[in-house]
């Protein structure tokens, strides 16, 4: 269908830009995260079947789960400033076909050593895309609209966890193909699909919006302006004043913030299949798999409706501290009622509300603090430095679980979100007319 060869008004080009940028670009954006962080997850139900086979003990697999992250953090930074330069598509294509390939990898591991290197591998070829996609996001959504768009970002995680559990349970009960172990065909099935989906990014995903075929030339127009002007003009720096955003107080704070954060999620994300097993231990996979995946379905409304509440109203930090303070008291319940099923899931809902819905406000905050010439790097320090929270918060969990109480760990990640929710009660946050759409 051919376009209006007149100008339309200018409200009329931006709503009808900022529906055809998110039908477009929000699907596979999304779709590579639900992938990642399911590849980054499945150790979580995988461990269900390895556990006899490798002989693995809730601290070593507390130690597998943490280590993809010390990797991850050492490439995270030099990932985004690649992709600054080659550009999203080829970037991020790379990162899916690399980590999928790893994740299938991981599947003919034979002992304890092979799965540490498989996990740092896969912290190798993931690192960079989430940060990576925030960077992304921030060429294709005006501050206004950042926070739903996150969410939506955000949302692959419950609906990775979803399928993750779902399909997890269902292979590790029915799939034995090939005299191949269930656990195994965890991470190869789990695995494979990223690497298509690499391809599809190749071939479909602009760079920037001067780019897309699919908008107009008044459309690219009408948002590459209205995107450049919530940011100081750009000047052109050199890796290392780049890597100077790093010493940013505001960074370090955000990333401190962050870190204690990513204890609680990271904690919760993949500890819960043990959880929901010891609530019964005479559950199957599939049931455990069923089970777990209610925290991550009540967790993704909440998350939309978060974003929905925190876009309306402009206001991101206050809606950070609360998420933090109901993800703990879900944590504390959970060790409560750790024998009782309904209101053990019901506290676990909790937890998955608080640390699934506090990324919208929080990258938004995040983005609308720092300038454009320092978003790259500056978001990658945060969520490289907050990753580190995905390291000691499975790994401190892990050691002090014992072989008949999981829970008795979450003190630790319920600490953490208590620190969070005070180190951002601290914090300076500017209000601009703009950034609350008045």
């Amino acid at each position: 269908m051919a376009h209006p060869t007149t100008a339309p008004d200018g409200a009329d080009v931006g709503a009808r830009t900022v529906r055809r940028v998110s039908t477009r670009i929000l699907p596979i954006v999304g779709l590579l995260y639900v992938f990642n962080y399911m590849d980054r997850a499945n150790i979580g139900y995988a461990q269900l079947g390895m556990e006899h086979q490798l002989a693995i003990t809730a601290a070593v697999f507390g130690t597998a789960a943490a280590i993809f992250f010390l990797a991850y953090v050492v490439f995270e930074i030099p990932s985004n400033m690649i992709m600054k330069r080659v550009g999203a598509r080829l970037w991020l294509a790379r990162i899916a076909i690399s980590w999928g390939l790893v994740t299938a990898v991981t599947g003919f591991v034979h002992d304890v050593t092979q799965l540490y290197i498989a996990r740092i591998l896969l912290g190798v070829a993931e690192a960079g895309l989430f940060p990576g996609l925030l960077l992304y996001m921030t060429l294709w959504f005006r501050s206004r609209e950042r926070g739903r768009a996150i969410a939506a970002l955000a949302l692959a995680q419950p609906i990775a966890m979803i399928i993750g559990s779902l399909t997890g349970g269902l292979i590790l009960d029915h799939v034995h193909w090939f005299g191949l172990s269930s656990w195994r065909w965890v991470f190869i099935l789990q695995g494979v699909p990223a690497v298509a989906l690499g391809v599809i990014v190749l071939f479909y995903l602009p760079d920037v919006p001067s780019r897309a075929r699919f908008l107009t030339p008044a459309e690219k127009k009408w948002l590459e302006e209205e995107i450049a002007g919530e940011y100081v003009p750009e000047e052109k720096t050199g890796p290392l004043e780049e890597l100077r955003v790093i010493r940013d107080p505001k960074v370090l704070y955000l990333a401190a913030a962050n870190f204690f954060a990513a204890c609680g999620l990271y904690g919760f994300t993949f500890f819960l299949p043990q959880i929901v097993k010891q609530m019964d231990p005479s559950y199957s996979a599939t049931n455990i798999g069923f089970l777990g995946a209610i925290p991550f379905l009540v967790g993704a409304v909440g998350m939309l409706l978060v974003a929905r509440s925190s876009d309306r109203t402009g206001e991101r930090r206050g809606h950070v501290i609360a998420l933090m303070l109901l993800a703990a008291l879900g944590l504390f319940g959970t060790i409560q009622f750790r024998h009782s099923p309904v209101p053990a899931l019901t506290c676990l809902s909790m937890v998955a509300i608080g640390v699934l819905g506090y990324m919208a406000p929080y990258w938004a905050l995040a983005s609308r603090l720092l300038s454009r010439e320092r978003t790259a790097v500056g978001l990658a320090a945060i969520n490289s430095i907050a990753a580190l929270g995905g390291f000691f918060g499975p790994y401190v969990i892990g050691k002090n679980a014992t072989a008949d109480n999981v829970t008795i760990g979450l003190y630790f990640p319920i600490a953490c979100l208590v620190v969070c929710a005070v180190m951002l009660a601290f914090l300076r946050v500017p209000r601009t007319a703009r950034e609350t759409g008045r």
